[in-house]
Order: structure tokens, then sequence, then C-alpha cells
């Protein structure tokens, strides 16, 4: 195995504690992030390491590595480029600035520049449509690319420069990047600061200033809650709501005749809506049948059927619905006029051609040996 440094394993271990101890192999994706950050990409060595951190066997960690395009399993160059070669960037020209590059850098798809600075990849979709043509540089975006631009940051990538990208922080190494996204900060002194957002991603913003809107009762400042607290929170609003939905106990009927508001007379029990303090009256659900009732009655209705969309409600008088005698009878008269094949008689043989040669058989039989010869090969031949 590659002798990873200290500082990496330190890293994995501060990686593994993020998660619950019975789902330690969660954090495979971000400790393939850092075996990158270290080699430059997922190797053989990579792959043995995660698995031995995490408990897996090898097979396991290669299946996910293989699986994201963001884990490379070859030596990658120091800043890769991603061009889009998607629909909406292809239409405004991303294809050209794509084969431009190409024969610039003298690579193709997936290949690295001989002084290892450049691996260039067309990209299916980099989700920036409305900035297209657009390109990435480990990941940042460099939107609105010609042929011309294209060129000229890779140029200055390889000549030892990191040009500005449009949007997000200051431009950084492949393995620079695989560290933030195994989750650790740019510790780059301003590295943040620098960028900022595109106009068509603050359209929204500025539509929600223009016309006033906003989240009612926002607080950026609400701190995040532990999960002991939020179990704490959700388990206190189960047992309101369990001790909301229980009924409220029925007050012991009087005997002296002083019901509620004078209504019940003396000795009768006070009824079960206003003992229970509720003034709505208890109705009974209009359709408590099963579904399989339901769709029986749907396909098959009677007067006892209620209209959709009005439960409880009876059959209009103007129609008569179809008993289910007939709907039997109907069903019965069907299946006669379509009995299945027997084994004799391949399905959708026509009967009329049977019963002729069975005749023909049987008078051949009456007439001798002859006949019957005469009426097999006339039964063959039909």
């Amino acid at each position: 195995m590659s002798a990873f440094t200290e500082e990496t394993r330190e890293r994995a271990r501060e990686i593994i504690a993020r998660y619950p101890a019975d789902r330690s192999r969660s954090a495979l994706l971000p400790l393939l992030h850092l075996v990158q950050a270290e080699e430059g990409y997922v190797s053989p060595a990579g792959v043995e390491f995660c698995a031995e951190v995490l408990g897996l066997n090898k097979a396991q960690v290669g299946a996910v590595a293989t699986f994201y395009t963001m884990y490379k399993r070859r030596p990658t160059g120091d800043y890769l480029v991603s061009v889009c070669t998607n629909t909406m960037c292809n239409v405004l020209g991303g294809q050209e600035v794509y084969d431009t590059l190409a024969e610039h850098l003298g690579v193709g798809h997936d290949e690295t520049t001989t002084d290892g600075k450049i691996t260039l990849e067309h990209a299916e979709c980099l989700a920036a449509c409305d900035y297209g043509p657009v390109m990435t540089v480990n990941y940042d975006f460099f939107d609105g690319v010609d042929p011309q631009t294209a060129l000229g940051v890779v140029d200055e990538l390889r000549a030892g420069g990191r040009p500005m990208p449009t949007r997000g922080a200051r431009l950084c190494t492949l393995k620079e990047m695989a560290v933030q996204l195994a989750g650790f900060a740019d510790e780059r002194e301003g590295a943040v600061a620098d960028g900022g957002p595109g106009e068509p991603t603050l359209r929204g913003l500025r539509l929600a200033q223009q016309h006033g809107i906003s989240v009612p009762g926002f607080d950026p400042n609400t701190p995040i809650r532990s999960k002991a607290e939020a179990d704490k929170a959700a388990a206190e609003a189960k047992a309101r709501s369990e001790a909301a939905a229980k009924p409220a106990p029925a007050p012991a009927a009087s005997g002296n005749g002083a019901g509620p508001a004078g209504k019940a007379g003396a000795g009768e029990p006070a009824p079960a809506a206003e003992a229970a303090g509720s003034t709505t009256r208890d109705v009974k659900a209009p359709d408590d049948k099963s579904p399989e009732v339901r769709a029986a009655e749907t396909r098959q209705p009677d007067a006892r059927t209620a209209v959709s969309d009005a439960p409880g409600t009876k059959v209009p008088a103007d129609s008569v619905p179809p008993a289910p005698r007939d709907a039997q009878a109907a069903e019965a008269a069907g299946a006669a006029a379509n009995a299945p094949a027997g084994d004799g008689k391949p399905a959708g043989d026509e009967a009329g051609a049977q019963e002729r040669n069975l005749k023909e058989a049987e008078a051949g039989a009456g007439a001798g040996g002859a006949g019957s010869a005469r009426a097999s090969e006339t039964g063959v031949q039909k």
C-alpha cells in the first residue's frame, strides 16, 4: 500500500467521526476525495486505503470510485478543464470551444498534456445553461466562453498563472479542490473572498427586492439545532399531538333533571355531542366500504351504489342501472361465445373446417378402405 501521510490518516479519522459508528461506510465518498487530494487520482493504493479504514473490501470501494466521474482512475493534470457539449451549450458553440482546445493542447477527452498541467474533458452538462457556453477549471466556472477566451485561459494556466473564474472563489489546483470536496476549508488567505455571483443567478433576488418579496419570519441567524435537540423537540410535539387527540371524558349523567342547559330530563343521560362538549353532530362516513367493493361497484353499479363525486346520494331517477343478474348473464354469454381452445384444437383454428374434415372421414369409413384413404387425403389437403 502507498504510504499516505499522517496528515491524510488524521483527516480520514476526522471524516469517519462525522458519521454514526454503525454508518461509517457513508464516509466513503469524502475519503475518495481525500486520497485523490494526495495522489491526484484514486489509485489502487487509494482504494486499498479506503477499504482498510472503513472495513470494506476493495471491490466495494472500486464500484463507487468507478461510478462517479469526479473520481479519476489515472493520473490527472493540475487543472481539469471541462467543456460543456450538451444541447444548450452546443447550440451556442460549446463543441467548437472543445474542438479548438483539443487541437491546441494536442489531447482528446480525458487526456493530459505532456507537461502534466491540463487534463481536458467534455462534459454532458455543467448545470449552467443560462451562462452557456461554459467551461470549468477544477469545477469553477468560466461563463460565456468562445474559442479565443478558452485558449487564453489554458495558456495562462500553462504559464503558471491562475485566471479568475467568472463566478466563485480563487482558482486552485485539482488536489486543493479535492481537499475541499472531502469537507475541509480552503485555508489560502482571502481565497473565498474573491470572485462574485453572476447576474442571471441574482435575477430572482433583484425581482424580490423590486417587488418587496421576502420569506415571512425568516431569521438568518437562527441556530441549527443538534440532533439531540431536534429529537427532543420532535418527541415533545408528538406527545402534545397525542394528548390533543384523546377525547375528553364525558361527565357523569345527573339524576336531578338539571342536564346541560336544561335540555336533559330527569334521569336521562346527556346527549353524546353535549357530553363531549362538541356542537357537531356525529356523522358516519358515507362510504366505509373496502377498496375492493368500491372497485367492483364501479365496474358493475346497482341501485345501491352511490353516485361518484357525491358519496351517499342515490342514483338519478332518469336512468335505470343494470341489474346484477343482467351483467352476470352478459358475462356468461360472452364466455360461451369465446370458449377456450382445447388440447386438440390450437387457438385460432376455424371450427367449421374441422367439422367438415370430421364428417368426410366418417363418410369415408362407411364406404370402405379406399374411401378412408381418400377422406384422409382430403383432410390433409384441407
